[in-house]
């Protein structure tokens, strides 16, 4: 790989080429970039067809994995073609050069509106990943190599929202992969470990950081939590490699994507090995995907789990494939589709799924968090519906809601001034003219954007909340409007009112 002062130089190069995912979308258009990320180049490469440009021509090496001039890479890249073709990271044919890494720009809104706000004079949000190069680009998916380094995906970026941005003193990066993750937690962890399985992947990461600038993460080799040992963190974040394939060569498995594992159990040793590396209040979070049992409560089995925790836990359901979908969308991703084998492995792995017994494949958030309760709070749902993207700031909250709600008597529940949230909305449903609503809805239009069906009494006590009574004055009013009894509208209202002060609906 590069010395630290290439890549320091590297750095500095890519700033004044202004080589950013903004620059390139500016470059070659919206529809042209959406393209790119359904892996094809053609649209993109004819926008920059004739362009000369320092970022034209880097963007036509790595993201668009073609070939330039050797002339035109000295122009972008002064002094650095020589180190960039000595580290390996670029190949020579004559006078032309193309990729052997990929080295690509990356931004999230999240960082960019966190580097707005910071007043350094360097932190523009902007990173720079290297990877290994897209297979499949402008044709079918290819097979890759073991040890294959996976850039930024769709399921990085989801974990990437999905993550709590609290300021933290310490954070795990768990399987880091290219290391976008850790670029995000130094952001708010005063220290950062990544750990990985594969040394390619940490190599790589390790480039990242340093061609970043970033000097707070450390990275350690080694399968799960094995190179931390006993050390516990504030924040866990993880998206291991949760595919769950049948048994077969090590030489043979892609380690960015399976362990070995039988079925599902990477994903329940992560969660129930990650809550041990808690400190107290600490939280892990999980992307991951769960085997579906015949005869079998998906839920009751998540359940048994996190019960091993003994830790708070919110694991939200968002998608479920068949066993045969599951099955085709990670034979495409190995580049069998149209391989002599395909069918062979199709079998093989339908036969594995049977012996196990799975039916189905749940795919979700894990949220778990050290919170120290002798009665943990455990919500596991199904939740396929639209969110806010990112995410994190709304998990955040609602931990921070499960723990007033549960410190809060009935009594001082009844006692508080609450207020129902500004994003809130109550919508009412019914035939036209007639006297009474079939139905009210109470609809959040951030977070996790619940809708919530209440009745007549408690539509009008939540109406009515807005910080200048108590909820026991309300609920006095409400029932003298109604003309039922107070204290048995108070009981109604608490069951009706705890799980809105959970999801943030109802806020102090």
């Amino acid at each position: 790989m590069l010395s630290d002062d290439d890549l320091a130089r590297l750095r500095d190069r890519f700033r004044d080429a202004d080589y950013t995912v903004d620059r390139i979308l500016e470059l070659v258009g919206s529809s042209a970039h959406a393209a790119l990320g359904r892996n094809n180049t053609t649209p993109a490469l004819r926008a920059l067809r004739g362009v000369d440009d320092p970022a034209a021509t880097l963007a036509r090496l790595w993201p668009l994995q073609s070939t330039v001039g050797t002339d035109e890479l000295d122009r972008a890249l002064p002094g650095l073609t020589g180190p960039l073709l000595a580290a390996g990271i670029l190949e020579a044919d004559q006078d032309r050069v193309r990729a052997r890494i990929d080295l690509r720009p990356y931004a999230s809104d999240e960082a960019l509106r966190q580097a707005q706000g910071s007043g350094a004079a360097q932190d523009s949000g902007n990173y720079w990943i290297f990877s290994d190069l897209t297979p499949g680009l402008d044709g079918p998916m290819t097979p890759v190599a073991p040890d294959f380094v996976l850039g930024v995906s769709p399921a990085s970026m989801t974990l990437a929202e999905l993550t709590i941005r609290r300021p933290v003193s310490s954070a795990l990066d768990l399987g880091t992969g290219c290391g976008v993750q850790s670029l995000h937690l130094a952001r708010h962890a005063q220290r950062v470990v990544a750990t990985d399985i594969n040394t390619r992947a940490l190599a790589l990461a390790r480039a990242s950081m340093g061609l970043n600038g970033i000097e707070t993460v450390e990275i350690r080799e080694g399968s799960l939590y094995e190179p931390v040992g006993e050390e516990a963190y504030d924040l866990i974040v993880t998206n291991p490699p949760y595919v769950m394939s049948p048994p077969g060569s090590a030489d043979l498995r892609l380690t960015y994507r399976e362990a070995g594992l039988v079925a599902d159990d990477l994903v329940r040793q992560v969660v129930v090995d990650g809550a041990r590396h808690l400190n107290p209040g600490g939280t892990l979070q999980v992307l991951g995907n769960w085997a579906q049992l015949r005869g079998q409560d998906w839920q009751d089995r998540l359940a048994e789990w996190v019960r091993t925790t003994g830790c708070d836990a919110h694991i939200l359901r968002r998608e479920t494939l068949d066993a045969f979908e599951y099955i085709e969308i990670w034979l495409a991703d190995a580049g069998l589709v149209g391989d002599p084998g395909y069918r062979e492995a199709y079998e093989t792995w339908c036969d594995y799924f049977d012996q196990l017994g799975i039916e189905s494949v749940g795919m979700g958030w894990f949220s778990v968090t050290k919170a120290g309760r002798v009665t943990p709070a455990v919500t596991i749902e199904d939740w396929p519906h639209p969110v806010e993207q990112p995410i994190g700031a709304a998990w955040a909250a609602r931990i921070d809601a499960v723990d007033l709600n549960t410190r809060l008597s009935d009594a001082e529940v009844l006692a508080t001034r609450w207020k129902l949230a500004p994003d809130v909305s109550q919508e009412t449903v019914g035939r036209p003219g007639a006297e009474d609503p079939e139905a009210i809805v109470f609809r959040q239009q951030r977070g996790l954007r619940r809708a919530v069906r209440v009745d007549t009494a408690l539509a009008g006590v939540l109406g009515a909340c807005d910080g200048d009574l108590t909820l026991q004055q309300i609920v006095v009013a409400v029932a003298g409007i109604l003309e039922v009894d107070a204290d048995r509208l108070a009981a109604e209202t608490l069951d009706g009112v705890r799980p809105l002060i959970v999801d943030n609906l109802l806020t102090t």
